[in-house]
């Protein structure tokens, strides 16, 4: 079974752990199964590219690895702090996300 994921594709995320932490950076892709989460601009790395002929030349390319979900921490949008995720259901039992800090909803 999957857990479902507190950080969501397009939130600010800050790194707490790692190489790069202290950045900050916006959420691209989310893995579930893999329980990581792809931010741009953080943990780049070196790939080295071979030539395939003369369309396709080779190279050194920068590309950007997953991080662990427990390495980064969301940045609420209204306080502008990281925090954790709780969790708000409303009267029609629709669930909401809200900053632990300031208590307001992070998305509807």
């Amino acid at each position: 079974m999957i857990k479902k994921m507190k950080i969501k594709k397009g939130d600010k995320v800050r790194i707490i752990a790692g190489k790069d932490k202290g950045k900050s950076g916006k959420v691209e892709k989310v893995l579930p199964r893999k329980r990581k989460v792809l931010v741009e601009g953080v943990n780049i790395y070196k790939r080295h590219i071979r030539s395939r002929g003369k369309d396709q030349p080779g190279g050194i390319m920068e590309i950007s690895k997953p991080l662990d979900i427990s390495n980064v921490a969301l940045i609420c949008p209204q306080c502008n702090q990281s925090t954790r995720v709780g969790y708000f259901l409303d009267k029609e039992g629709k669930k909401y996300r809200r900053c632990k800090k300031c208590n307001k909803l992070i998305s509807k």
